[in-house]
């Protein structure tokens, strides 16, 4: 099954894949997509007979969420989708626990009703076409007054056999049993006033999920991304920087080289360049790994500034007994903007909680250091 897509958002961001509601396209997540796409590399994909993607039938949920897996290119990647879209990221997150990072269901549910409505909805599909069921959606999607007629206009570009096999489809999905065994930290978001995945459907979700957060947008019905984007765009995002690391999805190469900008920029050129002359075949992994890890993924996230990252890693220098590293960041924390009294101040703190001896060997290597820098002029 091959599923249309598109992406949008930086070349070296993480990857977030969004799915749709049934009977509507991508363009479902465009009140989202500016937002998400200023870090976000945003996979959206349409579901088979909807916007551009081919006609199928005779498919499963499982089925779904393999296409959508087939779709993605890194190795770890977060996943939301509204309604039948949240179903498949459930799915997916379910089928790739070692890959899926963050799950987001909106308006979704672990199993959407009986069967019976659904066929017979894939019935009167198939009698009527999809536009006949245009008014009903358009009450169950949003409440009352809410001009949503962009999205109602969606099923336009909807093939109706297809749309009858997601009904069924949808009537044989039951993630029930499966809740407790999805790994990824999930965000659950439910419209207060849906009646297609009401309340108690979201909280069902959040019980079986291991940690699942509920986030309930009030005065929304089941499309409630659409009818109130910034409480709903605030949850995703701040579920998405809880859940992940501030650098995690760069490549490797964009990671190294934000790495060694930062090194430079906090322990000098001219270190890093002795440094870096001094790499041999046995050291070059080693190299590249604190370069990525410790001098992108740490030292760039945007919870401290420099200056509070270099108090940390005093501290923690003196407490381990580093003197041999202590040095170098003596000096990095007079490049992040710390002077000598305030430097003197940590370690006298050092010498209450990491011991006495410990700051006695620590304000000599600081001494000798700014004693050094003071003759280097």
């Amino acid at each position: 099954m091959k599923l249309h897509h598109r992406v949008d958002g930086p070349a070296g961001g993480p990857l977030l894949v969004l799915g749709p509601s049934l009977g509507t396209t991508l363009d479902v997540w465009k009140p989202q997509l500016p937002a998400l796409t200023d870090r976000w590399r945003v996979l959206r994909y349409d579901l088979p007979g909807h916007g551009g993607s081919p006609a199928a039938g005779g498919f499963t949920l499982d089925d779904l969420a393999l296409a959508v897996l087939d779709l993605v290119d890194e190795p770890y990647f977060a996943i939301g989708g509204i309604s039948v879209g949240g179903a498949v990221a459930a799915t997916a997150a379910l089928r790739a626990p070692e890959r899926v990072r963050s799950l987001i269901m909106c308006c979704s549910s672990a199993r959407f009703g009986e069967p019976g409505p659904w066929r017979e909805r894939a019935a009167q599909v198939r009698n009527a076409g999809v536009r006949s069921l245009g008014p009903v959606l358009a009450s169950r999607w949003f409440t009352d007054g809410y001009d949503g007629g962009w999205v109602i206009d969606m099923l336009g570009q909807v093939d109706d056999e297809s749309y009858a096999a997601c009904c069924e489809a949808l009537a044989g999905y039951d993630l029930r049993t499966g809740l407790p065994e999805i790994a990824a930290p999930a965000l659950i978001i439910a419209g207060a006033d849906d009646p297609a995945t009401p309340l108690e459907h979201a909280l069902t979700l959040t019980t079986g999920i291991p940690g699942a957060l509920l986030a309930a947008i009030p005065a929304a019905s089941h499309l409630a991304t659409v009818q109130r984007p910034v409480p709903a765009t605030a949850a995703i995002l701040r579920h998405l920087s809880d859940t992940w690391p501030a650098g995690a999805g760069k490549a490797a190469g964009e990671s190294r080289a934000d790495g060694m900008r930062t090194r430079r920029e906090v322990l000098g050129g001219a270190h890093v360049d002795r440094a870096n002359a001094a790499i041999t075949d046995f050291t070059r992994d080693f190299q590249d790994l604190i370069t990525r890890y410790a001098w992108d993924e740490i030292w760039n996230r945007p919870g401290l500034d420099r200056r509070a990252r270099s108090v940390a890693t005093l501290t923690a220098l003196v407490a381990r007994g580093h003197m041999e590293e202590l040095a170098m960041h003596v000096r990095a924390a007079l490049r992040n903007g710390l002077t000598r009294e305030e430097i003197k101040e940590v370690l006298l703190q050092t010498a209450v909680y990491c011991g006495v001896p410990a700051a006695n060997s620590a304000f000599a290597v600081a001494q000798r250091t700014l004693a050094d820098i003071d003759a280097e002029g």
